[in-house]
Protein backbone atom coordinates (compact mmCIF):
# COMPACT_ATOMS: atom_id res chain seq x y z
CA UNK A 1 0.00 0.00 0.00
CA UNK A 2 1.03 3.55 -1.22
CA UNK A 3 0.22 6.52 1.39
CA UNK A 4 -0.18 9.98 -0.27
CA UNK A 5 -0.56 12.80 1.78
CA UNK A 6 -3.37 15.29 0.55
CA UNK A 7 -3.06 19.14 0.59
CA UNK A 8 -6.52 20.64 0.97
CA UNK A 9 -6.96 23.43 -0.88
CA UNK A 10 -9.20 26.77 0.04
CA UNK A 11 -10.78 26.32 -3.60
CA UNK A 12 -12.01 22.71 -2.12
CA UNK A 13 -14.21 23.31 -0.08
CA UNK A 14 -18.22 23.87 -0.72
CA UNK A 15 -20.32 26.61 0.70
CA UNK A 16 -21.54 23.92 3.34
CA UNK A 17 -17.62 23.54 4.23
CA UNK A 18 -16.72 19.96 3.53
CA UNK A 19 -14.90 19.29 0.66
CA UNK A 20 -17.14 18.59 -2.25
CA UNK A 21 -17.24 15.29 -3.42
CA UNK A 22 -15.97 16.08 -6.97
CA UNK A 23 -12.44 17.18 -5.27
CA UNK A 24 -12.61 13.73 -3.11
CA UNK A 25 -11.56 12.61 -6.92
CA UNK A 26 -9.08 14.35 -7.56
CA UNK A 27 -6.99 13.51 -4.20
CA UNK A 28 -8.21 9.85 -5.21
CA UNK A 29 -6.14 10.70 -9.06
CA UNK A 30 -3.07 11.79 -6.54
CA UNK A 31 -3.02 8.37 -5.09
CA UNK A 32 -2.95 6.61 -8.25
CA UNK A 33 -0.46 9.00 -9.90
CA UNK A 34 1.53 8.82 -6.47
CA UNK A 35 1.28 4.72 -6.68
CA UNK A 36 2.31 3.97 -10.18
CA UNK A 37 5.40 6.74 -9.72
CA UNK A 38 6.62 4.78 -6.84
CA UNK A 39 5.94 1.29 -8.08
CA UNK A 40 7.36 1.88 -11.35
CA UNK A 41 10.38 3.91 -10.57
CA UNK A 42 8.43 6.81 -13.35
CA UNK A 43 8.41 4.23 -16.17
CA UNK A 44 5.16 4.30 -16.92
CA UNK A 45 4.69 6.18 -20.96
CA UNK A 46 1.46 7.57 -20.68
CA UNK A 47 1.59 7.65 -24.67
CA UNK A 48 2.35 4.44 -25.72
CA UNK A 49 0.77 1.52 -24.01
CA UNK A 50 -0.54 3.34 -20.72
CA UNK A 51 -3.95 2.77 -18.65
CA UNK A 52 -7.58 4.10 -18.64
CA UNK A 53 -10.11 4.07 -16.31
CA UNK A 54 -12.86 1.52 -17.39
CA UNK A 55 -14.27 2.05 -14.11
CA UNK A 56 -14.84 3.83 -10.83
CA UNK A 57 -17.06 3.35 -7.53
CA UNK A 58 -17.22 5.68 -4.70
CA UNK A 59 -18.47 5.46 -1.48
CA UNK A 60 -18.60 8.36 0.96
CA UNK A 61 -18.62 7.82 4.71
CA UNK A 62 -17.92 10.86 6.28
CA UNK A 63 -16.83 14.64 5.88
CA UNK A 64 -13.96 16.26 5.26
CA UNK A 65 -13.03 19.81 5.99
CA UNK A 66 -10.68 22.12 5.34
CA UNK A 67 -8.68 22.02 8.22
CA UNK A 68 -8.41 18.08 8.29
CA UNK A 69 -5.13 16.40 8.16
CA UNK A 70 -5.89 13.33 5.59
CA UNK A 71 -4.11 10.85 3.72
CA UNK A 72 -4.65 8.95 0.56
CA UNK A 73 -4.03 4.91 0.80
CA UNK A 74 -3.79 2.78 -2.32
CA UNK A 75 -3.21 -0.64 -3.01
CA UNK A 76 -3.68 -3.15 -6.02
CA UNK A 77 -6.64 -5.07 -5.56
CA UNK A 78 -6.37 -7.48 -8.62
CA UNK A 79 -4.44 -7.43 -11.68
CA UNK A 80 -6.52 -9.46 -14.56
CA UNK A 81 -5.52 -10.20 -18.10
CA UNK A 82 -6.16 -6.58 -19.90
CA UNK A 83 -6.86 -4.51 -16.35
CA UNK A 84 -5.91 -3.43 -13.03
CA UNK A 85 -7.95 -3.03 -9.62
CA UNK A 86 -7.30 -0.33 -7.12
CA UNK A 87 -8.49 0.21 -3.82
CA UNK A 88 -8.25 3.44 -2.29
CA UNK A 89 -9.23 4.78 1.00
CA UNK A 90 -9.19 8.92 2.12
CA UNK A 91 -8.02 8.47 5.68
CA UNK A 92 -8.38 11.30 8.96
CA UNK A 93 -4.68 11.79 10.03
CA UNK A 94 -5.78 11.87 13.61
CA UNK A 95 -8.83 9.64 13.74
CA UNK A 96 -7.62 7.09 11.49
CA UNK A 97 -11.58 7.00 10.14
CA UNK A 98 -11.92 6.45 6.87
CA UNK A 99 -13.67 9.21 5.15
CA UNK A 100 -14.37 7.96 1.97
CA UNK A 101 -13.64 4.84 -0.05
CA UNK A 102 -12.79 4.20 -4.02
CA UNK A 103 -12.14 1.07 -6.17
CA UNK A 104 -11.20 2.01 -10.25
CA UNK A 105 -10.74 -0.34 -12.29
CA UNK A 106 -7.77 0.54 -15.08
CA UNK A 107 -7.55 -1.08 -18.63
CA UNK A 108 -4.13 -1.55 -19.94
CA UNK A 109 -4.33 0.49 -23.62
CA UNK A 110 -2.46 0.61 -26.65
CA UNK A 111 -2.89 4.53 -27.56
CA UNK A 112 -1.07 4.30 -30.75
CA UNK A 113 -3.36 1.37 -31.86
CA UNK A 114 -6.69 2.83 -29.85
CA UNK A 115 -7.14 -1.37 -28.25
CA UNK A 116 -6.83 -2.93 -25.22
CA UNK A 117 -3.70 -4.72 -24.67
CA UNK A 118 -2.56 -7.52 -21.68
CA UNK A 119 -0.53 -6.11 -18.61
CA UNK A 120 3.05 -5.95 -19.29
CA UNK A 121 4.66 -8.40 -17.44
CA UNK A 122 6.92 -5.35 -16.14
CA UNK A 123 3.62 -4.03 -14.78
CA UNK A 124 2.86 -7.48 -13.10
CA UNK A 125 6.18 -7.44 -11.59
CA UNK A 126 6.64 -4.42 -10.48
CA UNK A 127 2.87 -4.10 -8.60
CA UNK A 128 3.41 -7.92 -7.47
CA UNK A 129 7.16 -6.40 -5.79
CA UNK A 130 4.91 -3.48 -4.13
CA UNK A 131 2.25 -5.49 -2.45
CA UNK A 132 5.07 -8.28 -0.89
CA UNK A 133 6.97 -5.57 0.44
CA UNK A 134 4.35 -4.07 2.44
Amino acid sequence: MIKTDIQIRFADVDMLGHVNNVNLQHYFDLGKTNFFHHIMHGDLVWNGIGLITASTQTSYFNQTRFDDKIYAETECEKIGNKSITLLQRLVDAVSGQVNAESRTVLVAFDFSRQESVVVPDAWREAISRESVSD
